[in-house]
């Protein structure tokens, strides 16, 4: 494939983002610079660096939706796939043997002639600014808190119907046998955030710095510098999903 077609192939995917979705980006002071593999991975760049695509951007659009507006980004290829942040995340948040909060996803690659690479993809809850769980849930259960955005699951109200676990692009839920309940990532919420922790369990554990969490709001936190860097490319999984995740990823 030549590189017009690469540009088409990009600028047919860019168009399939809707307006909305570009607002929201721009609010977090990104620029849409094409959607590649498919159309499941979106490339974004900081409106300072997106030449042509954005120039300015008004004040308004400035403004984070949440504060601390928390987020996470993966530097997918640092991840050696230790698996210690699972560890970490099951020890803290009692996750169940057959249920995860987090995971890694290994990808085989052929990069020559009987050769390949394994890439390593750590996975949680995108902790989405449209989640889909929290529109199809019936009961509420499954809600984003107003105050950090994150999606939040309220165990009593939980019936089991597992609608939010259909619904989810990321597959970032299970149904836990013993509270007869849905459970996900909350950024270690109830167990370190509201305690007065600044990091979550899996970003602490990880020895190869993969697990960046932070303020996104925060112009001065490493997730905003490192969304913000220049010349770097970021990209989120699944945008067609049009949930407009809170993770990002990227090669650094």
């Amino acid at each position: 494939m030549n590189i017009q077609e690469l540009e088409k192939l990009r600028d047919e995917g860019a168009e399939s983002v809707s307006s909305f979705e570009r607002r929201r980006f721009l609010q977090a002071g990104l620029a849409i610079t094409g959607v590649f593999l498919g159309g499941t991975v979106l490339s974004l760049a900081s409106t300072r660096n997106a030449h042509g695509i954005i120039t300015t951007m008004p004040e308004e659009s400035k403004k984070f939706p949440f504060s601390p507006h928390y987020s996470m980004v993966i530097r997918q290829n640092n991840c050696i796939g230790c698996e210690r942040c699972k560890e970490a995340c099951v020890a803290t948040n009692h996750v169940p043997s057959y249920g995860y909060r987090t995971t890694i996803l290994e990808i085989q690659r052929e990069i020559g002639p009987k050769e390949t690479e394994r890439i390593f993809m750590p996975v949680l809850c995108n902790q989405c600014n449209r989640p889909p769980c929290v529109r199809v849930c019936p009961t509420k259960a499954t809600y984003k808190d107003k105050i950090t955005g994150i999606v939040m699951m309220d165990n009593k109200k939980c019936i089991g119907c597992k609608t939010c676990m259909t619904a989810c692009p990321y597959n970032a839920r299970y149904f836990n046998e013993e509270t007869r309940a849905i459970d996900k990532c909350n950024f270690c919420f109830d167990t370190r955030l509201s305690k007065g922790e600044k990091t979550t369990a899996c970003s602490t554990a990880c020895p190869a710095d993969v697990r960046v969490f932070g303020d996104l709001s925060d112009t001065s936190s490493r997730v905003y510098k490192l969304v913000h860097k220049p010349d770097k490319l970021v990209w989120v999984l699944r945008p067609e999903a049009g949930a407009l995740p809170n993770i990002f990823y990227m090669n650094d």
